[in-house]
């Protein structure tokens, strides 16, 4: 199975778009912990982006 990018979730809605499914959060504190619960449910891992964006990502 090739990697695949499951969701994105991020502070501002103007740099994402795509085809996975996008969250907004309303703060840094609020999109550490949405990107780390999709996360734990999606049995995937969380790549930070630097650049307010977090990917969750399945390998």
């Amino acid at each position: 199975m090739a990697n695949r990018i499951l969701a994105v979730v991020t502070l501002n809605m103007d740099i994402v778009a795509g085809g996975a499914p996008i969250f907004f959060a309303r703060n840094q504190e609020e999109q550490v912990k949405m990107a780390r619960y999709l996360a734990r449910t999606l049995d995937a891992m969380v790549h930070d982006l630097e650049n307010g964006v977090y990917v969750i990502v399945k390998h």
